[in-house]
């Protein structure tokens, strides 16, 4: 064959997902709903969802193929920063600071970053918006492309690594950026997990948790059932787990619940409603209410 007729060279390593296919949702408890509503509607600019959770005790809020969950409780905090990726940085502003009004007296706050808007929710939990960029973020419009804890300095990244690959499964590895080295973990097309050394005391581990399917569910179980990890049987679909540890020594490296889930649980793959939050009755477009928020200019 000669160069004209070469076939064209991919690196197919791309597309490779690993054996956790989805990041459901990120939960924390929260103390008030009415101003959560405040700071994840109004001022985010996300989107209720309208079939779960709508009630008075719970809300659940899409982002993207993800949700926020946030049951009425005594606040939890993310050790750490939630990353969402939405596409108008000049109405998210706008919007922020249309609802400080509402949160006076809480820790809501934000300010603008190189790398994006910083933003803290009333109880203090940290979110850091990005906008689209093919580069980073593929073709996510709007959406949580990863979710970073912290961890203690001298926590061994590679050994977090390694128990996402070895007991879940997963693709995961330890890189390095302008902030310093980090674990990742792949957990779904477009979505990572990633630990980062800090050198500020951690807080107490809370409860917060994340939702990961996993394609090969009764594996890691089986791996996790063996070292004593399984934390809770949820039912035929799900089961958890909190420590991450080292695979030689069972030596725990970082707390963070995971409710893990099968392809075969009834909410595997839901569709969610988002909204473009820009609209109201002044300016509405019949049409333009959903969709046209996750296209690109």
């Amino acid at each position: 064959m000669n160069d004209a007729m070469a076939m064209p060279q991919f690196d197919r390593r791309v597309e490779d997902l690993g054996n956790i296919v989805e990041l459901g949702h990120v939960n924390v408890t929260v103390p008030d709903q009415q101003k959560a509503t405040a700071f994840y509607f109004m001022g985010l600019g996300l989107t209720r969802d309208p079939y779960l959770m709508a009630g008075l005790d719970n809300m659940w809020v899409n982002v993207g193929r993800g949700q926020f969950h946030l049951p009425t409780r005594e606040a939890q905090v993310v050790r750490g920063t939630t990353a969402l990726v939405l596409p108008d940085r000049e109405a998210l502003l706008r919007r922020l600071s249309g609802v400080r009004k509402y949160l006076e007296g809480t820790k809501f706050d934000f300010c603008e970053a190189n790398d994006g808007v910083e933003t803290i929710c009333p109880w203090g939990n940290r979110i850091r918006v990005h906008t689209p960029d093919p580069a980073r973020f593929g073709q996510m419009r709007v959406g949580m492309p990863y979710v970073e804890f912290d961890v203690a300095e001298g926590t061994s990244l590679w050994g977090i690594a390694r128990f996402y690959t070895e007991i879940l499964g997963g693709i995961a590895g330890v890189s390095k950026d302008d902030r310093g080295c980090f674990a990742w973990a792949s957990v779904s097309a477009e979505s990572k997990v990633i630990y980062r050394e800090t050198d500020k005391p951690l807080p107490p581990y809370d409860g917060h948790h994340i939702q990961i399917t996993l394609a090969d569910f009764s594996g890691p179980h089986k791996k996790l059932k063996e070292r004593g990890l399984i934390t809770e049987e949820s039912d035929q679909h799900q089961y958890r787990f909190v420590d991450i540890v080292d695979v030689d020594t069972n030596k725990p490296l970082a707390q963070i619940e995971h409710e893990t889930r099968s392809m075969r649980h009834p909410m595997f793959n839901r569709v969610y409603i988002n909204r473009n939050p820009d609209m109201n009755n002044r300016n509405f477009v019949p049409g333009y209410e959903v969709g046209q928020y996750a296209l690109a200019n």
